[in-house]
């Protein structure tokens, strides 16, 4: 009983020592925007790396979610001679809840693991402790252009997500159902308040946070060669998707008591 106490602790310990590294880390990226003028040719390739490298499977995974919707929420409207909620359904699922948590699932699996496993290329190649003996702060350089990119465009690339799989809706409610292409897009805005606009946005912003903290924190503790950057790589997008799903359940019951 006593060890199991104690294992309990020290992993508790752990995981406060870890979560107060990530806070560090966010705070000496933002304090690298805010307080250096970064190189705006490599905060726009973060950019397209991230978002115009992304829109093809964004648009994939975004356009069956809503083609998915519309049949599940179709097989029980229909019993009950309510299909003109379907839009309603499609438009606030989409926008409050999957289309921030899959944009950052899919950017977390994609450009997370990319950046981890660039950061984590260069300390086990020593560019990084390269960079320190020149003089060069590896957090402006490396992390604040990345944060940057990230904070940007994952909520770019969330509205394209509602976009497409609202789109994905119309084409099954419409084209299969029968419903009208009047009432399918009337529902669909009359079902959108901002409030649901912003919390979705608010959402990916904290999440782009989380995929670049976390992807550059395992990045920059890799060890131990080409092992340790297949490691810091998966560990990077396998805690980006918890902490995910983690604040997208905290700030959901935020957004429902305001």
């Amino acid at each position: 009983m006593k060890d199991c106490l104690s294992i309990l602790g020290k992993k508790m310990l752990d995981g406060l020592h870890y979560t107060g590294e990530l806070f560090l880390l966010g705070i000496r990226a933002l304090h690298g925007i805010f307080t250096s003028r970064l190189k705006r040719r490599q905060v726009i390739a973060q950019m397209s790396k991230i978002g115009t490298d992304s829109l093809f499977i964004v648009s994939l995974c975004s356009l069956f979610v809503g083609i998915v919707l519309v049949f599940q929420s179709a097989y029980q409207m229909q019993k009950l001679g309510a299909e003109k909620f379907i839009a309603h359904l499609v438009a606030l699922s989409m926008c409050r809840e999957l289309g921030p948590v899959f944009t950052a699932l899919i950017i977390a699996g994609r450009a997370g693991a990319s950046i981890s496993a660039e950061l984590g290329t260069m300390k086990v190649t020593e560019q990084i402790d390269a960079l320190e003996t020149m003089a060069a702060n590896p957090i402006k350089y490396l992390i604040s252009p990345r944060f940057l990119a990230l904070a940007t465009m994952l909520p770019l690339l969330t509205i394209y997500a509602n976009f497409i799989g609202i789109v994905g809706g119309y084409m099954v409610a419409v084209w299969k159902l029968g419903l009208t292409s009047a009432m399918y897009i009337n529902s669909t805005f009359d079902a959108l308040v901002l409030k649901d606009i912003f919390s979705g946005l608010f959402k990916s912003v904290v999440f782009a946070m989380i995929i670049c903290i976390v992807s550059c924190y395992q990045g920059l503790r890799t060890e131990g060669g080409a092992e340790g950057v297949g490691k810091a790589t998966t560990l990077a997008v396998v805690v980006s998707f918890v902490l995910i799903i983690a604040a997208d359940c905290l700030f959901t019951a935020f957004f429902y008591f305001i």
